[in-house]
């Protein structure tokens, strides 16, 4: 018996958008069995709840009252997500989170969980540099590598790299320089000037200094050095000249 041919207006999947009311799915129905970032957050999981004294003294001062600030743990897991995807700002962070379900996931935020506000997310961030979690945080998890045997011992690599700061040249001024505009910048041409970091600093990021790599053009930047295990490639200690 011969099939009828149906007409290709039939064939085609029609272009629609439905959405059902409910959901019965969890945000770890939606990330693979095998991506790396499971393996990832057992480890800073594990690394973050051996932090529980540290995180309590941070906040010891907010017992008064006041509104309950963010975990500690939500945050430092989305600056880890944030240095391993190369997520230049924290706002540009909160975007990716408010529609990437992988991140919201790692975090720890429910879909209909609100996205922090980039502003607060920034100041919370600047406590835990105050109080060392973030290096807390990378310590206990070299930790845990070795306890798991993931450190051979033997071998390893120093690598050092020009990290580029997000400030304009025309930021860096002479530090007695009182010719500025309202943004800290100079209000005059710096071309042919000669500057170095003894006598000039940058007046939005006091902390970079101007480095050149080869023939390139003097820029602000930060030099990181980072010493890395050879067996399993995982860094062990890491810093930032200024």
């Amino acid at each position: 018996m011969e099939v009828p041919h149906l007409p290709p207006e039939i064939m085609r999947g029609a272009d629609t958008f439905t959405e059902s009311l409910f959901s019965m799915r969890k945000l770890d129905d939606f990330v693979p069995k095998s991506h790396p970032l499971r393996s990832i957050r057992v480890m800073a999981n594990e690394a973050l709840a051996k932090m529980d004294r540290l995180f309590a003294g941070m906040y010891e001062a907010d017992i008064k009252g006041g509104r309950p600030s963010i975990a500690p743990e939500k945050l430092l897991r989305a600056m880890l997500l944030q240095v391993l995807y190369s997520v230049r700002s924290e706002r540009q962070l909160m975007e990716q989170v408010q529609y990437n379900l992988l991140f919201r996931w790692f975090i720890g935020l429910a879909m209909d969980d609100d996205v922090w506000v980039p502003t607060v997310f920034t100041k919370n961030r600047e406590r835990l540099i105050k109080h060392d979690a973030v290096i807390e945080f990378f310590n206990e998890v070299v930790a845990i590598a070795e306890k798991k045997c993931l450190l051979s011992g033997e071998h390893f690599s120093v690598d050092g790299k020009l990290i580029q700061a997000w400030a304009g040249h025309k930021s860096f001024v002479p530090k007695d320089n009182d010719d500025q505009d309202s943004d800290g910048g100079s209000t005059g041409d710096f071309k042919g000037e000669k500057r170095s970091n003894e006598t000039h600093e940058s007046r939005t990021d006091p902390d970079a200094r101007l480095y050149r790599k080869g023939n390139t053009a003097g820029e602000l930047r930060y030099m990181g050095h980072t010493l890395t295990d050879n067996r399993h490639g995982l860094v062990v200690n890491a810093c930032v000249t200024r």
